[in-house]
């Protein structure tokens, strides 16, 4: 087994996806910093899993990781929160509470897009026809052996 900052690496699988086995929301985390390291200007990520699944835990690594010092929270009613003044702006969406992706247009995605910072997109399922075909996508899930444990699935990259 390798170890990733305290991530165990689960198995690599497919071609562009990499697995790995997450302990803590301090975990999920810094797999979100890695991540982050290695986004440039435009990239898209896209979150899935349900409630509680751990889809905030990781865009808060990916802001730590863009240099963000300040507190990231889920913008369940908000739709989009901001997050300025690290090495890239990121964009933090949450489509839970949209009908679809002419919604997403409606608040203004494609200029997001090009602002030339990161877009989180949690809930991204529900929009997937509004997302470059470039998006990384993050999938969380519980381990069945184990409820505390989470599955993150990370698919359009190599290696972390």
């Amino acid at each position: 087994m390798v170890y990733l900052e305290g991530l165990n690496r689960c198995f690599a699988g497919k071609e562009h996806t990499v697995e790995f086995l997450s302990h803590s929301e301090s975990e999920t985390e810094a797999l979100g910093r890695r991540l982050a390291d290695r986004l440039s200007p435009g990239a898209v990520i896209a979150c899935r899993g349900g409630l509680g699944m751990g889809k905030t835990a990781f865009v808060r690594g990916l802001a730590q990781g863009l240099g963000y010092p300040g507190r990231v929270t889920s913008p369940t009613f908000t739709i989009v929160n901001e997050y300025e003044g690290g090495r890239l702006p990121l964009f933090h969406f949450d489509m839970y509470r949209l009908g679809g992706a002419g919604e997403l247009f409606d608040i203004g995605w494609d200029d997001y897009l090009d602002r030339g910072g990161v877009c989180a997109v949690e809930w991204s399922e529900l929009v997937a026809g509004a997302l470059p075909p470039e998006t990384l996508t993050v999938s969380l899930s519980r381990c069945p052996e184990d409820d505390c444990l989470r599955a993150i699935t990370l698919e359009g990259v190599d290696t972390l």
